[in-house]
């Protein structure tokens, strides 16, 4: 009866493993596989989804240790941390609960491992009007957003984000 346990155990064990190994090189397949505008079109849908939830973690994932980041009031802040800070204090005030949704209008490799990444953004659901910001008439932010891609290794990294907003005729 042990025997039987133990071999029943070692089956159930060697196929677990199997299956781990063939998901993890599926895995391996797929990232290796992967073109590099859609890894980018990825990070900035994961952006949308984090915005969204007000998570500033997991909206500044991608942002490098040493980023740029220039703010729609054209303040700029420095590092991962700074853009990561200044996200969680826009979603605890005025941008607590809004809607942002990207749109990519241009992708440009200015080298395999360096994109310029041009971006159409579109925040609705405001608590309020942030001071110096334009509000369009439809009650919503339209920006203009600019990322710099750059590639460490297999994963990307933005170094550069510089947000205008849109003024009305």
């Amino acid at each position: 009866m042990k025997r039987i346990f133990l071999t029943i155990v070692m089956i159930v064990a060697a196929s677990t493993f199997v299956s781990c190994q063939s998901k993890a090189t599926e895995t391996v397949r797929q990232t290796a596989n992967e073109t590099p505008d859609a890894r980018i079109g990825q990070i900035i849908a994961d952006q949308v989804a984090a915005w969204n939830v007000g998570d500033e973690k997991a909206f500044s994932t991608s942002v490098s240790a040493d980023a740029s980041f220039t703010n729609i009031r054209g303040t700029v802040f420095y590092g991962h941390q700074a853009f990561e800070d200044r996200h969680r204090e826009i979603f605890q005030g005025f941008f607590k609960g809004s809607k942002l949704v990207m749109s990519v209008s241009k992708i440009r490799f200015v080298r395999p491992d360096v994109a310029i990444v041009d971006v159409i953004t579109d925040i609705s659901q405001l608590q309020g009007r942030p001071p110096g910001i334009n509000v369009s008439t439809d009650g919503r932010i339209h920006t203009r957003l600019q990322e710099v891609f750059v590639k460490e290794g297999e994963k990307w990294f933005i170094t550069s984000y510089h947000n205008v907003d849109v003024k009305e005729d």
